[in-house]
């Protein structure tokens, strides 16, 4: 059976979702922590609003959502019954890997050498110095994922049958407002939008080619099966984040907690990884940049995805999403 999508809170007076009624197309949602959402098509008086359109003209659409979501006598309705689906369709997903400080010591400290004449207390001090000093020199290392992979926060993943070793990966996600080409990082966040969850799961089996060593990863076939980034439940505009930097992600599988840690041990916080992709690609409204996965992926545990399991993905403010499984049918 599927589990039901839970009620999760976030933080300030109102985030933005996209859902839909039973056999009816889906519509950008203004919703408020009471549980009710606002249909922005009626309320702007645009039929053809989605929720990507609202974060083309962000800087006049806000004001006259705080409006709304102090509005509350006509025109809203109770969330349930309704299904959320990913928050935007964004038209490019940017993807930073090795981005939490703990996650690359520990996979460092577990994949050294047998021979290796160094103590494990050795070994973590000299890897923790070379990522500081990699966060005080060095660039970030970001690659593309695919918006096909992209799904709603309570949907089914199906796990392909030729991915031997599907691993979650619960991340912070910043979403773009006003479209960014070579801004400083002191600019950056003037072109975020907002917040919202993503799970960026990776088939490990298939992210080093074994045919050829010497290309190195294959995202593509890693990471980009249809399902593969479950995104939302919602936006949370950023006015209503007070430190992106200072968050918990936190995700659970079948209850059991793998994944907790702050954003506080981001390698390059979400300023320097917005200038970093936007001094080579432009940043377009809707776009997402995922900022990396904390320590405790199924890799570091020895227990990867399997069918029938259920995540549930939570980040302070933002809510919550729940996923579960699926093995592919032959």
């Amino acid at each position: 059976m599927k589990p039901e999508a839970p009620s999760a809170p976030f933080v300030g007076p109102f985030a933005l979702g996209t859902l839909s009624g039973p056999d009816q197309a889906s519509f950008p949602g203004l919703v408020i922590p009471q549980g009710r959402v606002l249909d922005l098509r009626t309320a702007l008086d645009e039929p053809a609003l989605t929720t990507r359109g609202i974060f083309e003209r962000w800087d006049t659409v806000l004001p006259r959502l705080h409006e709304l979501a102090a509005a509350t006598e006509a025109g809203w309705r109770s969330l349930e019954g309704l299904r959320v689906h990913a928050p935007v369709e964004p038209r490019q997903v940017f993807q930073s890997g090795a981005n939490y400080r703990r996650h690359v010591i520990d996979l460092e400290v577990a994949h050294r050498a047998p021979d290796d004449p160094r103590t494990v207390e050795e070994a973590r001090a000299e890897i923790a110095a070379v990522m500081d000093r990699r966060a005080a020199e060095d660039l970030p290392y970001v690659f593309i994922g695919l918006p096909s992979a992209v799904t709603g926060p309570y949907d089914d993943v199906v796990l392909p049958a030729w991915a031997k070793k599907p691993d979650w990966e619960l991340e912070l996600a910043a979403v773009v407002a006003r479209s960014a080409y070579r801004v400083s990082v002191e600019e950056a966040l003037e072109h975020v939008a907002g917040y919202t969850i993503a799970n960026d799961l990776t088939d490990r089996a298939t992210v080093f080619r074994r045919d050829m060593p010497a290309i190195g990863t294959d995202w593509l076939r890693g990471k980009n099966a249809p399902g593969f980034t479950p995104l939302g439940p919602w936006i949370v505009p950023a006015e209503s984040i007070a430190d992106p930097g200072g968050l918990r992600v936190t995700l659970k599988l079948n209850g059991e907690i793998m994944q907790d840690e702050s954003t506080k041990d981001m390698l390059f916080g979400i300023a320097r990884l917005v200038s970093y992709i936007s001094q080579t690609s432009r940043l377009l409204p809707g776009d997402l940049v995922l900022t990396g996965s904390p320590a405790g992926n199924g890799i570091h545990w020895g227990r990867l995805l399997r069918d029938e399991d259920v995540m549930d993905g939570s980040i302070t403010g933002l809510g919550a999403q729940r996923t579960r499984c699926v093995a592919e049918s032959s």
